[in-house]
C-alpha cells in the first residue's frame, strides 16, 4: 500500500463511519438497529453510536478489501475519500 493509498483509505474509513453512525440519511437502518439492539444493553447498538468504535470495523472492511482486490477497493474507496473532502471543506466554509 502505498502512501497516497494509506491517506485516501483512511479519509475513507472517516467518511464511512460518519455514514453509518451519524448522517441523517441512515437515521432509519439505526433506528431499526436500535429497536431490536437497544446501544445501552447491546454492543451491536452501541456499535452504531460510537465513531471511534465503529472506524475499526470500517477501516478492516476497508483493507480486507483491498487485500483481496485492490482495484475495486481503491475505486469505492476514493469516491468516500472525495465525499469526506467535500464534508470537511463544507464545514470549514461554514463555521463562522
Amino acid at each position: 500500500m502505498t502512501a497516497i493509498d494509506f491517506v485516501i483509505f483512511a479519509l475513507a474509513t472517516y467518511r464511512a463511519t460518519r455514514l453509518l453512525t451519524t448522517d441523517h440519511i441512515l437515521n432509519a437502518a439505526r433506528d431499526r438497529i436500535w429497536a431490536k439492539f437497544p446501544p445501552n444493553e447491546s454492543k451491536i447498538g452501541y456499535l452504531f453510536t460510537c465513531e471511534w468504535c465503529m472506524s475499526i470495523w470500517v477501516g478492516l472492511t476497508f483493507i480486507t478489501w483491498y487485500t483481496i482486490n485492490a482495484d475495486t477497493a481503491r475505486f469505492l474507496a476514493v469516491a468516500f475519500a472525495l465525499s469526506a473532502i467535500a464534508g470537511l471543506l463544507t464545514a470549514y466554509e461554514d463555521r463562522d
